[in-house]
């Protein structure tokens, strides 16, 4: 906590002299001409717009519109206009991902769901893949893009519903200097800067700096998040034909968490989450934490071999920590009858270091009339993780033995009823828990329990050939070897697992006009056994899954894309089917194969861009049917329990429909006004389909003011008619109560 209390007193004297040296620049901007700037470079990248024509990641060797498959583009006006400040809250405004919970086994982190399948393992930064767990944060995020289906060829391992990929905020060419100061309800302080010089000769650098802290809004004595980051970069070689950019990502959090609200239906754990009032927290502020911290060193160099051939190599080194301990309210032992929750502890503590190497060789060449634009390259990465826990005594016993006649936490009869000083203040009343009840035990860390590495070595080719203007095909190839060991570190018991696999994806794409698509696709993916390393949700490698093979997917895709208004509004429709084949399943709990199935068909629309001058829209549905085909049986230790009885059923985390909706509109040269809504179907958090949360809509508005060319000020109220809804549904005991409504007024500036 005395983190959290020095960065509240940073981040609000920060925000006091920002406003008042913002206020004077903003007075004499008005009192001084202005003469007209002189980089007209800045100027045009001034001019955003919520669409985007082309990827920032050079895999995509074509324009999106030429491009056989769903992408989704969180610009970078998009961000602006909803101040989303972490890619979890920015993943919201695509329809189509939902967002999973954690605990211990499942980390607490972000964990996208795309079309129906976990994408943990198939996050990315600036094309490198980035999927330790973390909460990510948006202050060094220039975009966000979001690949829809089943992706492997461009990414590897993984990918079966999509990908994520963040572009970084990296030195380039001008001068500038801009940022956000931001106070709202809930304690809500956050400060933004982002400055970038060129010094003319080649060189520019660039820092992007951010403090935040926020209280959970609707949230009494509950949760509370803070964190500070720091992004530095210089490039040397601007407009030559050798550049190099060196660039640091640092990111330090310290939060209270909140895992959410137990199930309880008709007098059993089951069915929605409790019905309690809005804003209710079962954490022990005493006792729970969660501490994180991130850092990414990269080295990218790129030489011109000719006017339409360039070859790069990307180095990055990260490092990613994740260490908590928080209360998940236990709804499995009857608690809530007797009108107590009993706060079970989930902790975990892992330290996982990375080092990936990418080597490209992009460009375009022409065979005869056929022209060609290709990526061809080699990946190498090595990954080791550190995976603990921590120990918790309570009374100096731990707490299978507590003292004084208090039940065992883990008995079929959980709390018994008792609250408070009577079960040690390990159980809190059902419907108005106390979350500063005092913490009477002790907790010791276990670090480095088991320790995990993975190695891949990649080789990839990707070719977009267009035989003329109207024909255009899209194919990619690309294989994978991937090595995995799980060490126990107290007995030195190793267990490894080595696999090599293909990955596929072509599309034809037919253009009836310049501004127009038409595609067929397909693509597989590839999930080997512990593609994560341990540091996420994917199944750790074990004896009795160590020889299996990776599991597959694919997806068949039909879309178009339009480019419409004088290019500046895209639409775009796809339908789709996703399969998961060889999913591992257990027989019984000595016998794991790959026998399971699943299948998603579903369809989207998409419309991003300007209808005028003054109205811009971004707007998407999604609609997903999803099966799980085929099951086998759950075992905790040598009890199992069948699941083929579910085959057919809707698998987790899957909203039928979802929808998202953001539009601004300039009434006037100084005013933009904005309004959006998110709407999202029931989800089931488990398999069984018993455990759900309902579907919901929310509402978000804006205003922004500009005092003048430089400065602006901007109202967004989240959450408008204080919607009580669920964001995350997990698999047993919990789901994850969202933010109530908040407002931030900021003041944004641009030099």
């Amino acid at each position: 906590m005395a983190f959290i209390k020095t960065r509240k007193k940073i981040v609000s004297s920060a925000i006091a002299s920002s406003l008042s040296m913002i206020a004077v620049n903003a007075f004499a901007q008005e009192q001084v001409t202005q003469l007209p700037t002189i980089n007209q470079e800045v100027a045009a990248e001034q001019q955003q717009s919520l669409k985007v024509d082309k990827s920032a990641n050079a895999k995509y060797v074509a324009p999106l519109l030429d491009t056989p498959k769903s992408v989704s583009v969180i610009s970078k006006q998009l961000i602006e206009d909803t101040q989303v400040t972490t890619l979890s809250d920015a993943l919201r405004t695509v329809p189509g991902i939902t967002l999973g919970a954690g605990e211990g086994g499942n980390p607490n982190g972000d964990r996208p769901f795309i079309r129906g399948y976990s994408s943990e393992s198939s996050m990315y930064v600036d094309g490198i893949r980035s999927a330790s767990s973390q909460n990510r944060e948006m202050f060094a995020v220039e975009q966000v893009e979001v690949t829809k289906g089943s992706a492997s060829a461009l990414g590897g391992a993984g990918s079966a519903g999509g990908s994520i990929n963040m572009i970084s905020k990296v030195a380039k060419k001008g001068d500038f200097l801009e940022g956000s100061v931001g106070a709202g309800t809930d304690n809500y302080q956050r400060i933004t800067l982002d400055g970038n010089k060129d010094f003319g000769n080649g060189i520019a650098a660039r820092v992007a700096i951010m403090g935040h802290h926020n209280e959970k809004a609707g949230q009494a004595d509950g949760a509370e998040y803070a964190r500070v980051g720091i992004a530095p970069s210089i490039t040397f070689g601007l407009d030559t034909p050798t550049r190099a950019t060196l660039s640091y990502y640092y990111l330090k959090s310290d939060d209270t968490p909140d895992s959410g609200v137990p199930y309880w239906t008709d007098g059993k754990a089951a069915g929605k989450p409790l019905d309690v009032k809005q804003g209710v927290y079962y954490g022990w502020l005493d006792r729970d934490f969660q501490k994180q911290e991130n850092q990414i060193g990269t080295i990218k160099l790129e030489h011109d071999l000719a006017d339409n051939l360039t070859i790069s190599n990307t180095a990055v080194y990260s490092n990613s920590k994740n260490d908590y301990l928080w209360t998940q309210p236990d709804d499995s032992k009857g608690n809530i009858a007797n009108g107590s929750v009993a706060r079970r502890a989930n902790s975990r503590i892992t330290d996982t270091n990375t080092f990936t190497d990418q080597l490209a060789l992009t460009g375009k060449f022409n065979t005869g009339s056929i022209k060609h634009s290709f990526n061809v390259g080699a990946e190498y990465s090595d990954q080791e993780s550190d995976k603990g826990n921590y120990s918790i005594k309570d009374l100096g016993v731990t707490t299978t033995t507590l003292p004084n006649g208090v039940p065992n936490l883990n008995a079929s009869n959980g709390c018994s009823g008792l609250i408070g000083a009577a079960s040690n203040y390990w159980c809190t009343d059902a419907y108005s828990p106390n979350s500063r009840d005092p913490w009477l035990g002790s907790i010791s860390a276990n670090k480095a329990v088991t320790t995990t590495t993975a190695q891949t070595t990649s080789v990839y080719l990707l070719d977009s050939i267009e035989f003329n203007p109207q024909w255009l095909l899209d194919l990619g190839l690309r294989w994978d070897k991937f090595e995995t060991e799980l060490k126990t570190n107290a007995t030195g018991a190793k267990i490894e697992s080595d696999t090599d696999f293909f990955s596929y994806q072509a599309g034809l794409t037919f253009k009836p006009a310049e501004n127009g698509s038409i595609y067929a696709s397909f693509a597989t993916s590839a999930n080997p056994v512990g593609v994560d390393a341990g540091d996420g949700s994917e199944t750790a490698v074990t004896a009795v899954n160590k020889d299996l093979d990776p599991e597959e997917s694919r997806t068949f895709e039909i879309g178009t894309k339009w480019d419409l208004f004088n290019d500046k509004l895209n639409l775009t429709a796809a339908i789709f089917r996703t399969e998961k084949q060889n999913t591992r399943i257990s027989l019984d709990a000595n016998t794991t194969t790959n026998g399971g199935a699943s299948k998603v068909d579903g369809f989207e629309l998409g419309l991003n861009g300007n209808i005028t001058d003054k109205w811009a829209v971004s707007a998407g549905y999604t609609y997903l049917d999803s099966e799980s085909t085929k099951n086998g049986v759950s075992c905790r230790g040598t009890t199992c329990t069948d699941q083929t009885v579910y085959n057919g059923n809707v698998m987790p985390n899957v909203a039928k429909n979802s929808a998202t909706l953001w539009t601004t509109y300039q009434v006037m040269p100084q005013l933009t006004l904005g309004a959006g809504a998110i709407a999202m179907d029931k989800v089931y958090g488990d398999l069984a389909n018993t455990k759900w949360v309902p579907g919901y809509v929310r509402y978000d508005a804006m205003a922004r003011y500009n005092v003048n060319k430089n400065v602006d000020l901007q109202l967004n109220v989240n959450n408008l008619s204080d919607e009580r809804y669920f964001t995350k549904a997990y698999a047993s005991h919990y789901a994850t109560e969202a933010e109530g409504r908040n407002a931030v007024l900021s003041v944004n500036f641009k030099y």
